[in-house]
């Protein structure tokens, strides 16, 4: 009895130490990812030379708010909002549209030629035309200078139906499928009916990922997009920097030494604007995320 007592405290206190040095880690792996954004926060409401010069570390030095004031004074800021958030939320609900039925197809056994169209799928992650034939056919598509550009031409993304179809297959057993058949239950009607409303994590973590998607990107409307009216956000407080720094390097008068300090705290203040709002929508998908993440990694 005494020496089971001695192995039940042995044991204790090895999962003790275990435990201790994984919180350790956890919390150091915790600080280098947080404290990175933290100083952004703190440095977009810092005084630019004391940024430069290393003062701020764990507070606001010389507390401002002109970098974000520089920022909203600008009518423009509004309008690549308005763009980005149309874009998000029209570029998500297309990308479901497209993504999900075709992870849905691809997860069913008997479809014909399934191992076929899934390595053309595949094939495209690794080779692609290019830039140039890319925007000659998105031009030749009438899709060029247009809101839909954003939207429609990259819409098919083959890692997310890889997600999604690995989700179908490994969580929507034969047997409920041949079920639903026996009882009449169309295709249609099982994928609607049945597997959307049990596949909720999935749709999530592809929302999350389309949404997050859209909101940064800027590429696309950098090379096909030419009106400044829709533009996206983050394509439009990049020329407001640009315009911003072009001006400060120019003169070293009064009016130059401002226009270098606005500069530097717009630098960090654009950051917060432009994330702040998409991070948002994190918390209502959380208890999603890492299920339908988890499960769409398992198999192959």
């Amino acid at each position: 009895m005494a020496k089971l007592k001695s192995i039940r405290r042995q044991v204790t206190g090895k999962d003790l130490a275990f435990n201790i040095v994984l919180y350790a880690i956890c919390i150091i792996i915790l600080l280098i990812v947080v404290y990175p954004l933290y100083f952004i926060v703190i440095a977009s409401f810092s005084n630019p030379t004391e940024v430069a010069n290393g003062k701020v570390w764990l507070w606001p030095s010389q507390f401002t708010v002109d970098g974000y004031k520089e920022i909203l004074r600008h009518a423009e800021i509004w309008v690549g909002y308005r763009n980005t958030i149309f874009y998000t939320v029209v570029g998500t609900v297309i990308g479901l549209a497209v993504n999900i039925p075709a992870a849905y197809a691809l997860s069913r056994h008997d479809l014909v030629g399934r191992k076929i169209i899934t390595f053309f799928f595949i094939f495209t992650m690794f080779f692609n035309g290019g830039l140039i034939p890319t925007y000659f056919t998105i031009r030749d598509f009438g899709l060029y200078n247009s809101f839909w550009v954003m939207v429609l031409p990259f819409s098919v993304v083959v890692y997310h139906i890889i997600i999604a179809r690995t989700f179908f297959d490994s969580s929507l057993p034969q047997g409920l499928l041949d079920a639903a058949q026996i009882d009449g239950c169309s295709n249609l009607r099982f994928f609607f009916q049945i597997a959307l409303p049990l596949s909720k994590a999935v749709l999530a973590v592809i929302a999350l990922y389309t949404a997050v998607a859209q909101w940064n990107a800027y590429f696309n409307a950098l090379v096909y997009i030419k009106d400044d009216g829709l533009k996206p956000l983050q394509l439009i407080v990049r020329n407001i920097l640009i315009t911003k720094q072009s001006i400060a390097g120019t003169g070293d008068g009064l009016a130059a030494q401002e226009a270098r300090r606005l500069s530097e705290l717009m630098k960090y203040a654009v950051i917060i604007v432009t994330t702040v709002p998409i991070m948002c929508v994190y918390p209502f998908v959380q208890k999603y995320f890492s299920k339908g993440v988890m499960i769409g990694a398992i198999k192959g």
